[in-house]
């Protein structure tokens, strides 16, 4: 090995090493699943964006857990954006609970970020592996992501809570979390809290939760985005109260309130002010948006 890890190289690196280059694809790879969100949030939410940096810095891994539509994939898109390390992106589907099938999409990802990776040491043990075995294939993928070398990286692997009833993944977790390097940092979006064995990483400061209610839109954010659809923070705060900052019911609430303006706007009930030609800024901070 080039640096001092703690990982050993798995003996049966060099056999599998000789079939990389007649390896086969036994499935085809859906690209959209391992391509990083390109639509960024309307506003960006430092606070958040602070947190998961102050994580980046001192673990190896953070989850980001809350229900559907609590904005954990809006957070996590803006972070890879903004963090400047490459990012290996996977979108896990509930068809992906194979372990097979899961690395395939894994190290694909990390192979389109980090070409030197060695992918096909670590999905031929995938493929013929048993429940004794992934502590094994959770040290080899450590392995072969420092022996590929590259800059920093961002592994996102979103909605995982589709596959937490598999028997392999929190053992697979448990083992490869903590050997990761300081250069690596994995991101986690789930519906549920991490499983009971990765408390522990909790406790130790290795693994952060974010959880739902820290990603509630706080008033100060809530009157940001309605002041960028030129919306009044009185129509924010009545949406912020009762919506209490969940992100999905607060973006509908905002659009629904920006398609009202829209409407008004460009009839002949709009006040007069909003009417005049050149007026085109939307600002409604009085009358029907007080």
């Amino acid at each position: 090995m080039s640096r001092n890890t703690g990982v050993k190289k798995p003996t049966y690196i060099l056999t599998s090493v000789i079939l990389i280059g007649i390896r086969l694809k036994t499935m085809q790879v859906v690209l959209e699943k391992i391509a990083t969100p390109s639509q960024l949030p309307r506003i960006s939410r430092p606070r958040l964006l602070a947190m998961l940096q102050s994580s980046l810095e001192s673990c190896v891994a953070t989850i980001i857990s809350g229900r559907a539509g609590a904005g954990k994939t809006t957070v996590a898109t803006e972070f890879a954006h903004v963090c400047q390390r490459q990012t290996a992106w996977y979108k896990v589907d509930a068809t992906d609970f194979e372990a097979a099938v899961f690395f395939e999409y894994l190290v694909t990802s990390i192979q389109q970020q980090r070409p030197q990776f060695n992918e096909g040491a670590v999905l031929s043990l995938a493929r013929d592996s048993n429940q004794d075995d992934i502590p094994l294939l959770a040290e080899t993928l450590v392995y072969e992501l420092i022996e590929a070398d590259g800059g920093p990286l961002l592994i996102v692997i979103e909605d995982i809570h589709l596959i937490c009833d598999t028997d392999w993944l929190v053992p697979f977790l448990r083992r490869f979390l903590p050997l990761l390097p300081g250069n690596i940092h994995v991101l986690i979006t789930s519906r549920t809290l991490p499983p009971a064995p990765l408390w522990r990483m909790r406790s130790k400061q290795t693994l952060r939760v974010i959880e739902e209610s820290v990603l509630a839109f706080t008033w100060e954010e809530a009157a940001r985005l309605f002041g960028s659809y030129g919306l009044s923070e009185s129509s924010a705060r009545q949406a912020f109260n009762s919506t209490h900052g969940r992100a999905v019911n607060l973006t509908l609430q905002v659009l629904e309130a920006h398609k009202i303006a829209m409407e008004i706007l460009s009839s002949d009930s709009a006040p007069a002010a909003v009417n005049e030609p050149g007026n085109t800024g939307l600002t409604f901070r009085t009358g029907y948006f007080d």
